[in-house]
């Protein structure tokens, strides 16, 4: 299928800014250029409130965003999502998709807790992973303090945050807790070796293309070997069974397609709940489209239902 028009018109008028390849800029470049397309998610939606705090545990120290729904009753803790912005582990920041925690919050009525992680390559693997798991083990402990429910946190990630987000209910697996009811990955990266057709097709992109994506790759890994992680590549665990349920989008011109469809079909397999949400017509990091794309709007929206009734059932 074609690009969605809207989709496409936006590309096309990024295309006419023209400057060098992504993986040709330096980091501090690519770290403007993310920022500036910030812009492209449209006006912030209003909240209830929105502060900021550090998320204190497992040793480390993690900036957190906080974010209460507006228009829903407080009638006792509400639900937490704990999220993870994109940006290949390089690139984003608390501001970069503040528009996704915003709608988010509204959408699922639950408070979101966005998480400002250790970016490569002053901070390379494993420190994402880490605060990603401090910043849930903190809003599993500490919740209360600000409204929310400890013992019901949603995970969502976006791209490299998707991996943050599949990698961190791994862990916490691992470690015997914290609880977590729910993992919504938007486009995850969770193959560092992947091969599959997508990364041919899409190879050029649009948008993300293979030689942006070994870019990130290089800059977040200090050696090849930890590819082969599960804190990195979440799809190479064997045993998948008695994971949370899953939400998974997948975009169909993104090279990571196919390895985002493949986990939710094994995820399924091992017995576990997954809603796989294929959007045609789309490509990554679609959901920051939100100023013009109804598309990346009403996928957004989606998310924030199925959030909501993993904690109303």
């Amino acid at each position: 299928m074609s690009l969605d028009p809207h989709i496409d018109a936006l590309l096309k008028q990024l295309a006419e800014g023209g400057g060098p390849a992504p993986e040709s800029r330096t980091v501090s470049e690519n770290r403007a250029l993310a920022s500036s397309l910030a812009a492209l998610a449209g006006d912030p939606e209003p909240v209830g409130n929105v502060h900021d705090t550090m998320a204190a545990a497992e040793g480390v120290e993690v900036p957190v965003r906080i974010y209460a729904p507006v228009g829903v009753p407080r009638s006792g803790p509400l639900p937490v999502t704990v999220f993870f912005h994109g940006g290949g582990w390089v690139l984003g920041d608390l501001d970069s998709q503040d528009h996704i925690a915003r709608i988010t919050a509204n959408r699922s009525g639950t408070i979101v807790v966005s998480v400002d992680y250790r970016l490569a390559p002053e901070h390379r693997f494993p420190a994402a992973i880490e605060d990603a798991y401090a910043a849930v083990t903190w809003v599993a402990a500490n919740a209360g303090g600000f409204g929310g429910d400890g013992q019901n946190i949603a995970v969502f990630g976006e791209s490299a945050g998707g991996n943050l987000a599949a990698a961190l209910v791994q862990e916490a697996r691992r470690r015997g807790g914290p609880r977590i009811a729910l993992q919504v990955l938007a486009y995850p990266a969770v193959d560092r070796f992947d091969d599959s057709p997508s990364m041919s097709e899409n190879t050029a992109g649009p948008l993300l293309t293979r030689s942006w994506l070994e870019w990130f790759w290089g800059l977040y890994l200090t050696t090849p070997d930890e590819g082969a992680d599960p804190r990195v590549s979440p799809a190479s665990t064997d045993d998948l069974a008695g994971l949370p349920p899953a939400v998974i989008v997948t975009a169909e011109h993104d090279p990571l397609r196919d390895q985002g469809d493949r986990y939710a079909q094994r995820l399924a397999d091992a017995g576990v709940p997954v809603m796989h949400l294929p959007v045609r017509g789309a490509t990554h990091a679609f959901l920051s489209f939100t100023g013009s794309v109804q598309l990346s709007r009403d996928v957004l929206d989606q998310l924030g239902d199925a959030v909501a009734a993993a904690f109303n059932d």
